[in-house]
């Protein structure tokens, strides 16, 4: 299992599209204890807010792209300084170019037979995408009893009210959610609340 995702159990999603603001969003999750960000190529300034950030983060964070849909991306989001890539499904192309780029990759699956493709690519995790419509932690329970040395990281649905439920489970070394900083705040400019839900998640994943 990629031991880089044990490392940061909790991966906040970021829709950002104003980089003033990557730096105080950096280290307001820092302060709460989480140290990664995947910044989602939603926007039109994704990719200024990923090198913003990556240039003046804290000590240890990580910066990573989401929303990666093909390998030109790929290229774009290495040379803004993203340490991984995220993706909603499995691409070939972008798996392979990631690793060209000497990325993490981290593709979506939602069946077995994605899952099978991901290992046969050598890969060790997935993300589990969407995780809540495809059945939660019952779909994990299922997938990881026939893949039993492969880590699923659940996102979409993912929040406080479930991921120390997820967290839980041996195959889930992360959890992947937007709550930490939604969107509608981030585009106002309020931080304010970022770091406590940090300093709750975190505790999440403590008591799990």
């Amino acid at each position: 299992m990629n031991d880089w995702l044990r490392a940061f159990p909790i991966v906040p999603v970021i829709v950002c599209d104003r980089p003033e603001l990557a730096v105080d969003l950096a280290h307001a999750l820092h302060d709460g204890g989480v140290d990664c960000a995947e910044i989602t190529l939603r926007t039109p300034r994704a990719l200024d807010v990923l090198a913003a950030m990556t240039a003046a983060a804290p000590p240890g964070f990580v910066v990573g792209a989401g929303t990666v849909l093909e390998a030109a991306q790929v290229d774009r989001v290495a040379d803004a300084g993203a340490a991984f890539v995220v993706s909603p499904g499995f691409d070939d192309d972008v798996v392979d170019h990631a690793r060209t780029r000497g990325l993490h990759v981290l593709p979506g699956v939602a069946s077995a037979t994605e899952v099978q493709r991901a290992r046969r690519a050598g890969l060790s995790a997935v993300k589990l995408f969407p995780a809540d419509l495809l059945g939660g932690p019952a779909a994990i329970n299922a997938l990881a009893a026939v893949f039993a040395d492969t880590g699923f990281v659940p996102s979409g649905g993912v929040g406080p009210h479930n991921a120390a439920d997820y967290l839980a489970h041996p195959a889930v070394p992360a959890v992947s959610g937007s709550w930490l900083a939604p969107r509608a705040e981030i585009a106002t400019g309020d931080l304010s609340r970022v770091a406590e839900r940090s300093r709750a998640a975190m505790q999440l994943r403590a008591a799990s």
